[in-house]
């Protein structure tokens, strides 16, 4: 199967899972702010890992995780309802703290930036 397949299988499936997580009713589920950070689909398409991060950090994420396995034959059923493909794939969700890395660098950033700022008004 060409890679290009794979790849567009894998962003239609986190699109429509996307839309799936807001209709999760489990608490874990609901009551945090997650994001799917990405799909990947094994070449046979019968499975597809979720990478599943909270802006609430990593525990949050794992806690969702345990809701989202709990929720994973419905997701599953919604997502064979949504996509036109043979066999729908087995959901494994796995947490990811990239959003909490993404947001350190950022203050990192931001930080670095404010103690420069003092200095450039002093170079004029």
């Amino acid at each position: 199967m060409p890679n290009y397949r794979l790849d567009r299988t894998s962003e239609d499936i986190m699109r429509e899972l996307t839309a799936i997580l807001r209709t999760v009713k489990d608490p874990r589920v609901a009551g945090s702010l997650l994001s799917i950070v990405r799909v990947d689909v094994s070449r046979d398409l019968s499975y597809a890992t979720v990478y599943i991060s909270s802006m609430n950090g990593m525990d949050a994420a794992k806690e969702a995780v345990k809701g989202l396995k709990s929720a994973a034959g419905y997701m599953r059923r919604e997502l064979g309802h949504a996509l036109s493909l043979r066999y729908t794939p087995e959901l494994r969700f796995v947490a990811d703290d990239s959003i909490e890395y993404s947001a350190g660098i950022a203050a990192v950033i931001n930080r670095i930036r404010k103690e420069e700022k003092p200095n450039d008004d002093m170079d004029q």
